[in-house]
């Protein structure tokens, strides 16, 4: 069974960086696409970024397109997202998923495995 755990949260001020980290437990993980997502308060979760599972494709939401790099270990079964240039705008839950069966990157319905989240706070 495939478990994400996320890592690397923090509190920041604008202008500094974050490294986020999600490990990934069990089995096949380059057959996995990975995603990011975040969640501020009040609003609906978004999408943040992918990386297709032999890493050679990545997607970004325009918001962090510039100031966030996503990337994949397949040795060590992590996927980081290099956070830069932070924003209070960015500051949210941010979310590690993973899908097999494949739709649109950008759509959560596209994953059906999720970490449990690591908080980010940027401030102003």
């Amino acid at each position: 069974q495939v478990q994400l755990k996320e890592s690397g949260g923090g509190l920041v001020q604008a202008g500094g960086s974050l490294r986020l980290s999600c490990a990934f437990s069990g089995h096949s993980f380059r057959t996995y696409h990975m995603g990011w997502f975040r969640q501020a308060p009040g609003k609906d979760r978004e999408f943040v970024s992918h990386i297709n599972g032999d890493g050679d494709i990545i997607d970004y939401a325009d918001s962090v397109r510039g100031r966030f790099t996503a990337s994949r270990d397949d040795g060590q079964k992590t996927v980081g997202l290099q956070m830069a240039n932070l924003k209070p705008e960015d500051t949210a839950v941010y979310y590690c998923a993973a899908s097999q069966l494949f739709g649109p990157a950008s759509s959560l319905s596209s994953y059906d495995i999720w970490g449990q989240g690591t908080q980010v706070t940027v401030s102003s």
